[in-house]
């Protein structure tokens, strides 16, 4: 019993992780061949630009999550017919969305590289990079979106292979284009672009041969469909784009003190990165097996989904907790940065790998709570945690320096972690009282 569950987990949950973590590096391939061939200054401004990438990206997850989820409820409850709806209530977001982002970023990115605390070259470099990601908008949120569906329809594999497909589409570009050509961050960003349209290719094509058509017919339940998709997909895209909320406020609170410290941040928030989207891939790897159970009526298989994903995580935070610290010393030349800027990183990265731990169980808390439709407990959790580093950024850089803006984010992970670990508590204790009854979920 225990090995078949655990081999049902991996086969989720190994996809999902290398899918997550290639996604991490997209954002690392840019910096990567624009810190080689440009410098600090160009590392730093895609450092600075890419929580916009991000909110694209995050956008798409999230509604592709939020209608995937809902898809395997209803397709293991008593109205599985509804699943189709789901489907085409996401398509129908996706598309809005694409079009609202696409103006949004394209006309507003200006002001907002200006207020995360881009100056001189690093802000001329990240509104070049961020213009041509904005043109690209559509391909981006239909590539993140349809890969949750793929994973919930029991493609995990297709849904890694369509991670894959892009990833390798955009690192081989970025040389072309970057290196080759020397179009630098005009370059790497059409790079990102084109490798998240093969990403949708591969999955539109995935869904054509599997036959998988959604339902754009809603009929007059049309509104439920899409606020329910949208309500349940604001907890995966805050998950995903947290990580950039906390970028975001270390690039300001650190641009307070030096330009110096930004650049010394982009290296260790793009490894940051990569690590807490490896363990997001754990949690909404997991995702499919925990809806499932809670749309068959099954509580005590979501929780034991949920326990076995505490230790798979844990364990993952802790590997890349020892082997960061032993190569701390050479993160930095991977992005061509200064041995000024190399020997600051190695001091520093230290003190961020310790939240990897944290992080570790309040991500799966969080995808527990959104799996079985605990919304609201997902939201405390996810928005909670930027929040709390806020107020940490209020006084700790005051009172300790530069290093006080570092300590910040592991404080952040930490709070969250008690109180994930609280709410699973009285989450579990309140089942307990409640008498079992049989699966109800309609969609």
């Amino acid at each position: 019993m225990k090995s078949t569950f655990r081999r049902e987990f991996f086969r989720y949950v190994l996809p999902s992780m290398l899918a997550f973590a290639l996604s991490g590096i997209y954002s690392i391939a840019d910096g990567f061949f624009v810190g080689n061939e440009l410098g600090d200054n160009a590392l730093a401004a895609v450092n600075m630009a890419y929580p916009l990438t991000a909110l694209i990206q995050a956008m798409g997850t999230g509604i592709g999550m939020g209608g995937a989820i809902m898809y395997t409820i209803t397709a293991n409850s008593s109205s599985p017919e509804n699943k189709k709806k789901y489907f085409g209530a996401s398509l129908i977001l996706l598309g809005i969305f694409s079009v609202l982002l696409t103006v949004l970023v394209f006309f507003l990115s200006p002001y907002i590289l200006k207020l995360f605390g881009a100056k001189g070259d690093i802000y001329t470099l990240g509104r070049e990079y961020i213009r041509w990601i904005a043109v690209g908008t559509i391909f981006q949120m239909l590539g993140t979106g349809l890969v949750p569906f793929l994973r919930n329809m029991g493609g995990s594999v297709s849904a890694m292979i369509a991670m894959i497909a892009g990833f390798v589409t955009n690192i081989f570009l970025d040389y072309l284009f970057v290196w080759v050509f020397s179009w630098g961050m005009t370059g790497a960003a059409i790079a990102t672009v084109i490798g998240q349209a093969v990403t949708f290719a591969v999955c539109l094509i995935y869904l054509i041969m599997k036959k998988l058509a959604p339902s754009l017919k809603l009929g007059k339940e049309a509104m439920h469909f899409l606020k329910k998709t949208f309500l349940l997909g604001l907890s995966p895209f805050g998950l995903t784009f947290s990580p950039n909320i906390t970028l975001i406020l270390i690039n300001r609170s650190a641009a307070n003190f030096s330009q110096f410290a930004v650049t010394c941040y982009a290296t260790v928030s793009y490894i940051s990165c990569v690590v807490l989207l490896l363990l997001q891939g754990i949690s909404d790897g997991s995702q499919p097996l925990m809806s499932k159970s809670y749309g068959e009526g099954d509580e005590a298989g979501a929780k034991r989904t949920r326990n076995f994903g505490f230790i798979v995580a844990f364990v993952t935070a802790l590997v890349c907790l020892i082997l960061l610290f032993f190569v701390r010393g050479q993160t930095a030349k991977l992005f061509g940065a200064s041995a000024e800027v190399g020997k600051e990183v190695a001091d520093i990265m230290p003190i961020f790998t310790v939240g990897y731990l944290f992080a570790s169980i309040s991500r799966m808390v969080t995808a527990y709570f959104y799996a079985t439709e605990k919304t609201y407990r997902a939201y405390l959790l996810i928005y909670g945690e930027p929040i709390i580093l806020l107020i940490f950024l209020l006084f700790m850089p005051s009172l300790w320096g530069i290093t006080g803006t570092w300590v910040a984010v592991p404080a952040s992970q930490f709070v969250i972690m008690l109180l994930s670990i609280l709410l699973t508590y009285i989450t579990d204790k309140k089942a307990k009282k409640a008498a079992p009854l049989p699966s109800q979920h309609n969609g």
